[in-house]
């Protein structure tokens, strides 16, 4: 049932309907804008910001003609639509603001919002490298706004279970993550020509396919294990023809004084991957999709369970139904950005990816960065 659901799958999440008015229903809608529009995921975050009922878009920012002429047929009536940001941020005054640009620009439209105090939601990765990522989490703590990184994994009740019932300690102490994500390659499924042209440019993604989908083994390492001690890593451009400058595939190992996490970020799988396998002293549990699969320590997969037998997972919490959603509940409600979505976690996603790079680029592993 859950075989090879893949990247894809996760951005087939069910919506989990609000019982009963918001708490904060009072306040009004949080008026929302929207920066930039070269990330491919930004017309699915549309669809979604539509669908909130705590949600106002007031206006888009981007500098692509083209772009603004296909953003004004999916966005509601009323939306105002600006060539420079900065003069969005000032003129439509929003409270809040989706980030959909190329990785080195999230620092640039921080600081622009940081002292406008705008609260910020960035698609992952946080940053395009580690020291951009700390100043960001920096700047929105004096700034006393909320900083919010998106995973599209984060929201399937999977996912949220398979974390509630390891840190319950259901398979004991976690000795081994391996973590498999990414797809056959952006130019290979038809990503858009404005979000392929930064994420094949070191600069502006910050790597390649190590950052695009590094970043999610990263964070959910972060987010069961904490930060390792050590990092060592591998990359290959095996799609020679494409003369790409940035690699295709990559391998990183994160050692921990009792475990070891292996991720595996590639734009060379068959078929859209995204997994996470999680193995500890009692048994081990693999997030597939939506699927939250568990074997015991002393069981035996078989041909027709060859990775364990589903589990029942709780259905998700109103506010944890998706990305915005959750960042909606928590600026309304005066609540912290928390878990894998937090800044703290991915400053260290951050770091980690960096240190990938560093000990690429090497041949020797890397130490990671000290707090």
């Amino acid at each position: 049932m859950f075989r090879r659901l893949g990247l894809l799958a996760l951005l087939l999440i069910p919506a989990v309907t609000l019982v009963g008015p918001s708490r904060a229903a009072a306040q009004g809608r949080t008026r929302l804008a929207v920066v930039g529009l070269d990330h491919d995921h930004v017309w699915g975050l549309l669809k979604t910001i539509a669908d909130e009922p705590d949600a106002e878009l007031v206006a888009i920012a981007d500098s692509h003609p083209e772009l603004i002429e296909k953003a004004k047929t999916q966005a509601p009536a009323g939306v105002s639509f600006f060539s420079d940001y900065i003069r969005m941020l000032d003129e439509a005054k929003p409270q809040a603001v989706i980030v959909t640009t190329a990785n080195n620009r999230h620092l640039e439209i921080l600081r622009a919002c940081a002292k406008r105090k705008i609260h910020y939601f960035t698609e992952k990765p946080m940053a395009a490298s580690s020291t951009e990522a700390r100043e960001m989490e920096c700047l929105a703590r004096e700034a006393d706004i909320r900083l919010m990184v998106n995973y599209v994994s984060s929201w399937p009740a999977a996912s949220q279970e398979a974390i509630r019932r390891i840190e319950a300690g259901e398979i004991g102490k976690i000795q081994k993550i391996v973590v498999q994500f990414g797809h056959r390659g952006p130019k290979e499924i038809g990503t858009s020509k404005y979000f392929s042209d930064w994420l094949y440019d070191p600069v502006r993604n910050g790597a390649g396919a190590l950052m695009d989908f590094g970043c999610y083994g990263a964070d959910w390492a972060m987010t069961i294990k904490g930060r390792p001690k050590r990092i060592y890593a591998t990359s290959l451009k095996l799609k020679t023809e494409q003369h790409n400058a940035v690699e295709d595939d990559a391998t990183v190992i994160l050692e921990y004084p009792d475990a070891t996490a292996i991720l595996m970020p590639s734009w060379d799988w068959s078929y859209g991957m995204g997994q996470a396998e999680f193995f500890g002293s009692k048994g081990s549990f693999l997030v597939r999709g939506d699927g939250l699969l568990f074997e015991p320590a002393d069981g035996s997969t078989s041909m027709q369970n060859p990775d364990g037998k589903p589990i029942d997972t709780q259905p998700v919490a109103p506010e944890k139904r998706n990305g915005v959603a959750y960042f909606l509940y928590c600026i309304r409600n005066n609540q912290p950005i928390e878990g894998p979505v937090s800044a703290a976690i991915n400053v260290g996603v951050n770091e980690i990816i960096d240190a990938a790079k560093e000990s690429i680029r090497t041949g020797r592993s890397v130490a990671m960065p000290a707090l």
